[in-house]
């Protein structure tokens, strides 16, 4: 990984693996459609904000169109081993390596269907919460038919993974399309974050990516006593409404 340009204190930062099957989306995304992050891209840009879009096959053109001030591309080697949601963490790990020491507070989010609608990090929670990890949700609790087959392979892997299932199974539903914080509780949630993916989730051959189990499994085991989400770091998912009162947007 190559860092061509100085790392800001205050960043965001998101990944598009593209040219591979997305079981998302139930498709293959195109390698140079730009279009696909560009809401992302723009709603940090009119917030004079800094984002970073980690990608594996965005051209050097296309990069060098809307690559500004705010927004910056780096490419990485995309490994086949994990899926797309799976890989990024790999990437999160090792950019926070190389960058730990220049970077006060981070946001990683989807890119695809989440925009920025006011700067975290000026927010009054935010600022008073440097121990907390902040994250999105849904309007759901943890114990639906979705997640129960989505966990099916971390379930089958991890020992106390049921038992996790069953102590929280009314707690809201995390969505780790929307992670942040400060550096020194990011830093070792990321680590542990991309651990569990490694030992556990590199031979997930299901239909289900596994992401939101695993983040699900570390906030509520670890950080379940300082985990802030919902209103205001997050717009109610799939609601598609623009609440300028939040910090993001997701659909």
């Amino acid at each position: 990984m190559k860092i061509n340009f100085e790392v800001p204190s205050n960043v965001i930062v998101a990944s598009h693996i593209t040219g591979i099957y997305d079981v998302n989306r139930s498709t293959v995304l195109a390698n140079d459609d730009f279009s696909l992050v560009a809401e992302w891209a723009k709603s940090i840009t009119e917030l004079g904000l800094n984002g970073i879009i980690f990608h594996n096959n965005f051209s050097d053109e296309t990069c060098k169109i809307h690559q500004n001030d705010f927004i910056h591309f780096v490419k990485v080697d995309y490994n086949p081993k994990y899926n797309p949601n799976v890989f990024r963490y790999a990437v999160y790990a090792e950019f926070l390596e190389i960058s730990q020491n220049l970077i006060k507070n981070i946001f990683f989010t989807d890119i695809s269907d989440v925009t920025v609608l006011k700067n975290p990090f000026t927010a009054t929670l935010f600022l008073n919460n440097t121990n907390s990890i902040f994250c999105g949700d849904e309007p759901k609790i943890l114990d639906n038919e979705w997640m129960q087959a989505h966990s099916e392979n971390l379930r089958n892997k991890i020992a106390d993974y049921a038992d996790y299932e069953l102590k929280f199974k009314d707690a809201t539903l995390l969505n780790c399309g929307i992670i942040g914080g400060h550096i020194s509780t990011i830093l070792p949630l990321i680590e542990k974050l991309w651990a569990i993916h490694r030992d556990h989730n590199a031979d997930n051959n299901s239909l289900y990516t596994g992401d939101m189990g695993a983040f699900n499994y570390l906030v509520r085991n670890q950080y379940n006593e300082t985990v802030i989400h919902g209103y205001p770091v997050n717009t109610e998912f799939k609601a598609y409404k623009t609440d300028t009162s939040c910090w993001f947007k997701h659909k």
